[in-house]
């Protein structure tokens, strides 16, 4: 078993014996499996679907159990079973039965979880027992799973939709920016023509007082 398929499991392992064994057998002999009603899990996340089971006497010495599971409706296709192994190709590393021989509640591992996991799913138990020997029993209303939009995915979306956001300001800050720098640069423009214009008084001043002064030396020289 590979680490990214281990960890999820030891992470929810805690959870689903504590699911799994909340479910009591009730006093009226009878052979069922519970399972919780609904179940909701992210696209690309995983989910530990919780089961038990009860049955009226004692197993026998060799109770030959075994568990498997259906899915899409009570008599819908197999995806996973104990004895003989078997694991359908739409779930091919992406199940794990969390469950012990002899123990009566377990939990089933659905990693990378897809759409197309959007289904129910029905636990099916089989052993034999001491009095009625082999016997088969399925739990009835099963477990519907919903597939909603993965985490990961909707984040990437949120950043993106941030990010576009963001974008946009920065195109308005930009737009403020460039209207600033024109701003700027229109002063500048102003300064620098005044500044020449005045020069160019000054030169003009300059020229005329100068002529003024030539003017008057040379009626002196007369």
């Amino acid at each position: 078993m590979g680490l990214p398929l281990l960890l999820p499991l030891l992470l929810l392992l805690p959870a689903s014996l504590q699911a799994g064994g909340s479910a009591k057998c009730k006093p009226n002999n009878i052979y069922e499996v519970n399972q919780p009603e609904h179940l909701s899990a992210p696209e690309g996340g995983s989910i530990l679907i919780p089961f038990s089971f009860c049955y009226p006497g004692k197993p026998a010495k060799n109770p030959r159990e075994s568990i498997s599971w259906r899915w899409g409706h009570y008599h819908g296709e197999f995806i996973y079973n104990t004895t003989p192994p078997f694991i359908h190709k739409d779930f091919k590393n992406r199940l794990v039965l969390n469950w012990t021989k002899g123990a009566r509640n377990g939990s089933l591992l659905i990693s990378n979880l897809r759409k197309e996991d959007n289904s129910t799913y029905f636990c099916r138990v089989q052993l034999t027992t001491q009095k009625e020997g082999q016997q088969l029993w399925q739990s009835i209303p099963g477990t519907r799973l919903t597939i909603t939009r993965d985490t990961e995915k909707t984040t990437t979306r949120a950043t993106s939709t941030i990010t576009i956001t963001t974008t946009t300001d920065s195109v308005s800050v930009s737009g403020d920016k460039r209207s600033l720098g024109s701003c700027s640069f229109s002063m500048e423009a102003a300064v620098g023509v005044a500044m020449t214009s005045t020069v160019f008084k000054i030169a003009i001043l300059g020229l005329i007082f100068y002529l003024r002064w030539k003017r008057s030396k040379g009626l002196q020289t007369k």
